[in-house]
């Protein structure tokens, strides 16, 4: 066995009189991947943080030992000096959310070479040759004019990418992937998967992956570090863990991952009663490029039925147009063309007098309850705003029954409607908001990635409720998602997208058992396997 890469041993994170991080050690050897796994407050990122000097909390105190075998440096209690010399040469970094970690106003040649400027000490001719030769190496097209782009001009996997390559730039003794693809959909997960692979088969890197699902974990880690409230309950190879896991919380994380064919399809709508019709939808955008204004083709001629207590799933990459379908139907874009009918009324020239009590039967949830909610306001008045607008409760005494009932409703208690959001975990917040939704009783109700950043665990509550409310209220869901596992889990029919376009539209047990599209096939095929990547080689 060669050295380790970086070795840390009895590490512990205290901030006053909490244990964040508890007596955690662990090995990762070079050309070897760890993946650190737990729910969201399971220590993941403190641990990381915590061990490569970056955790800047205030009153932390951080013990143990974290070794980089390069140099044979310390990392805890190391000076600025040193963590400015190992940061960006000997550890790499790659973030959960890349929109946040580049620097929206430098160019992409900027921000590769400031570390290739800084640690190599080249010139900004050579670095910019550099530049260009990683991104091309993580798979952007015609890099040399990408390194004079921003950010903002590409997509979510694509910034993720050019993340990797900064990390990448000075080839890295340890590469830290915290989170890396819980934002994207399952065919660009796997590409940065496989491009970390690939990647780190050619340079020999030591890679910690951090996530919450143990199906992604299982496609890039050969040993596993499983975390829960700051300890380490399981360490085992993946294949271990995989077959024979000895922890009950490592049991719970298994069980949760969505699973092609894992759950039984919802029951058929007996008596189905048309809701929506939606007919050849267009939409389009004007947009300044480097070369001009042009026109984007979000939505083209799509069309789909959606029956009354059913759920239509509505799946594609990013930028497939499903979330601007959504948008068009909230009114939040104005359509080029088409009609959308809902129970006789039609969405897109409904009179101005009239926008309101149309808004009222549509409910939306978006994807992060944190930015959907107001920071400020309690969760009873996130709640009640909708009931005083459409006037369905009159007098805070009935806005603040109906608040607890709506609560309750959604599994939580009344007594949450003095909490603010930061005070509520990701599935709690989650909660509120759809009984915010709900507060108004809308006939259709759009679910926008609705469980997409939450922990599988949690996904799977989320889940389980919906489909609760939906045989309780009779409910009808538009349900967007890029996971075909929990479309599949939820869905009644499902319309499939590709650049804007409607590629496949079927009902689910037709779609799933005899897929028609090869771009569908594509998405099946993304899902992460029941079994590890490690258990088909061999």
């Amino acid at each position: 066995m060669t050295t380790p890469a970086l070795s840390v041993r009895d590490l512990a994170v205290r901030i006053g009189r909490t244990r964040i991080v508890d007596d955690v050690s662990f090995d990762v050897h070079p050309g070897q991947t760890l993946g650190l796994v737990g729910e969201s407050g399971s220590g993941k990122s403190m641990t990381v943080l915590a061990a490569t000097g970056l955790l800047d909390a205030p009153g932390a105190v951080v013990t143990g030992s974290s070794r980089l075998a390069l140099g044979d440096v310390e990392l805890v209690g190391a000076g600025e000096r040193t963590m400015r010399r190992v940061h960006g040469k000997t550890v790499g970094f790659v973030f959960q959310d890349p929109s946040t970690s580049l620097n929206p106003l430098l160019t992409l040649e900027r921000q590769i070479t400031e570390s290739l400027q800084t640690h190599r000490g080249l010139t900004r001719r050579t670095a910019r040759a550099r530049a260009a030769e990683l991104l091309d190496a993580v798979g952007i097209p015609d890099p040399d004019s990408r390194l004079d782009g921003y950010p903002h001009q590409l997509s979510g996997g694509q910034r993720q990418r050019v993340m990797i390559a900064i990390a990448l730039a000075c080839d890295p003794q340890v590469l830290i992937a915290d989170e890396p693809t819980t934002a994207l959909d399952v065919t660009t997960q796997s590409q940065i998967i496989d491009l970390v692979r690939a990647l780190q088969h050619d340079m020999g890197t030591a890679v910690v992956w951090i996530s919450h699902d143990l199906g992604v974990i299982g496609q890039v880690a050969d040993d596993v570090t499983v975390l829960q409230k700051g300890r380490a309950v399981e360490q085992a190879s993946i294949m271990e863990v995989y077959d024979t896991p000895r922890h009950s919380y490592t049991r719970q994380l298994l069980e949760a991952r969505p699973l092609l064919g894992a759950t039984a399809p919802p029951p058929a709508v007996t008596d189905p009663d048309v809701l929506l019709t939606v007919s050849n939808l267009d939409v389009r955008f004007t947009v300044g490029s480097p070369g001009g204004r042009r026109t984007i083709h979000a939505v083209d001629d799509v069309s789909f039925r959606i029956d009354r207590g059913s759920t239509l799933g509505l799946v594609g990459e990013s930028g497939s147009g499903k979330s601007t379908v959504a948008a068009a139907l909230t009114g939040l874009v104005v359509p080029h063309a088409g009609q959308a009918d809902i129970a006789g009324t039609d969405i897109f020239t409904v009179k101005r007098r009239d926008v309101k009590a149309l808004r009222r039967r549509i409910g939306m949830v978006f994807q992060d309850p944190f930015s959907s909610l107001n920071s400020r306001n309690t969760v009873g008045t996130a709640i009640a705003e909708p009931l005083r607008v459409h006037r369905r409760a009159d007098g805070s005494s009935a806005r603040r029954f109906e608040v607890g009932r709506l609560l309750e409703l959604v599994g939580l208690p009344s007594a949450f409607a003095t909490r603010y959001p930061h005070e509520l975990s990701g599935g709690q917040r989650q909660r509120v908001s759809i009984a915010r939704a709900l507060a108004v009783e809308p006939e259709l109700l759009i679910l926008d990635e609705s469980t997409a950043s939450l922990d599988v665990s949690v996904q799977a509550k989320i889940l389980g409720l919906l489909q609760r409310l939906q045989r309780e209220l009779n409910l009808t869901y538009l349900f967007i998602a890029h996971d075909l596992a929990v479309v599949q889990q939820m869905s009644h029919d499902v319309l499939v997208m590709q650049n804007g376009r409607a590629v496949e539209y079927r009902p689910a047990p037709e779609l799933f058992a005899d897929p028609a599209d090869e771009y569908t096939r594509r998405l099946l095929d993304a899902v992460p396997p029941q079994r590890p990547r490690a258990g088909d080689v061999a």
